[in-house]
């Protein structure tokens, strides 16, 4: 399984745009095969700030999804991201 689990900044007075904006990538990461889950969201504190949390069953399916990124326009308004990728191995229910 490999989850991409971080942080992206925005300017705050165009994060509310940006998340709209990203509304066909969700729907379209979410019934794609392989994707267990796939959210972007406000932070509660920081209004520039936007969570960024996906699961993914395999490294092929991520792939096949992934493509080149981002678009051109929607990269530009990143400011700073700080976003990683990790391996699991195994789950445990709490």
């Amino acid at each position: 399984m490999i989850i991409i689990a971080g942080k992206v900044w925005v300017d705050a007075a165009e994060r509310d745009a940006y998340l709209a904006g990203c509304g066909k990538v969700v729907e379209q990461a979410r019934v794609s095969a392989g994707c267990l889950d796939f959210a972007l969201s406000p932070d509660p504190v920081d209004p520039g700030r936007i969570n960024v949390y996906e699961r993914w069953e395999s490294e092929a399916d991520l792939a096949r999804f992934r493509g080149a990124g981002p678009e051109p326009a929607q990269a530009a308004r990143i400011r700073d991201a700080e976003v990683a990728r990790y391996l699991v191995s195994g789950v445990e229910a709490p």
